[in-house]
């Protein structure tokens, strides 16, 4: 464990490094913030209650999708591109003779990460967004220990996923093309573009029993007040669920890799 925390701190400290960019990131979800909200504003005048929201809930929503972009690397990255790198290299062909596990070390790469990205490019969006409109927010301690819970869930989800997608390099020459595909359905799917109670009949039926939806619209539900009770632990329940399922499905996959590692070029 100390040696996972270790690595989880130097993860937090590598990307604390890129300062410029941390500014520039937190500025354009700023920016995206306010223009989600006008075109928010628009729609919920038209149905002031679409998908059981007000325009409260919307806006709110609005602010903490864009303090979990990258939070959660809705669009990928993270430490599985470093893993997709060393896979391509043929370098991870050394990883697998380490002493310390291939998963936990970039499971906790990843949370140090994550955190340094909540605290920077997540909680700052909020903090601009609630002073330029009225946010809703979470209404009472244990909302905020459910909001707390959920977090972290959302990130082993989102980790889960990239991971195996950084390790469909292990059987075709490249994994961009995966990562490119798994991006596009976890913009959709996260509820990053619309919430998905906006989404018709079957449809959300669907979406919301998916990985993808654990990213943020589980996270929302949750902090808007939207679940309550045995609600907000089932939403818990399938963000762990979820969670449990992919990382013994990324246990899986390294362990079938691990039996033959064919290096690109030789």
């Amino acid at each position: 464990m100390p040696l996972h925390v270790s690595i989880a701190t130097r993860a937090f400290r590598r990307y604390s490094t890129y300062t410029a960019a941390t500014l520039a990131g937190i500025f354009t979800n700023c920016v995206f913030g306010v223009i989600v909200c006008f075109v928010y504003t628009a729609v919920w005048d038209q149905s002031p209650r679409a998908g059981g929201y007000d325009v409260q809930d919307a806006l709110t929503y609005a602010w903490l999708g864009q303090a979990m972009i990258m939070t959660v690397a809705v669009w990928g990255g993270g430490s599985p591109d470093d893993l997709a790198e060393r896979i391509r290299s043929g370098d991870v062909a050394l990883d697998f003779y380490r002493p310390v596990g291939i998963l936990g070390w970039y499971v906790a790469a990843d949370l140090g990460r994550a955190t340094f990205h909540l605290l920077t490019r997540g909680i700052a969006p909020t903090i601009v967004g609630a002073l330029l409109f009225d946010l809703r927010w979470p209404s009472g301690p244990i909302t905020w220990l459910a909001v707390a819970a959920s977090i972290p869930l959302a990130v082993l989800v989102s980790f889960s996923l990239r991971f195996l997608v950084a390790a469909s390099g292990f059987w075709i020459l490249d994994s961009q093309g995966t990562k490119v595909l798994a991006a596009s359905a976890a913009v959709f799917f996260s509820g990053l573009t619309v919430p998905l109670v906006l989404f018709p009949g079957w449809l959300q039926d669907v979406a919301v029993l998916l990985p993808w939806a654990t990213f943020l619209q589980v996270p929302a539900d949750i902090w808007l007040g939207q679940r309550s009770g045995l609600e907000v632990l089932a939403g818990l329940g399938l963000q762990l669920f979820w969670a449990v399922a992919l990382l013994a499905g990324c246990a899986l996959v390294l362990r079938t890799a691990e039996r033959k590692v064919v290096v690109q070029g030789g």
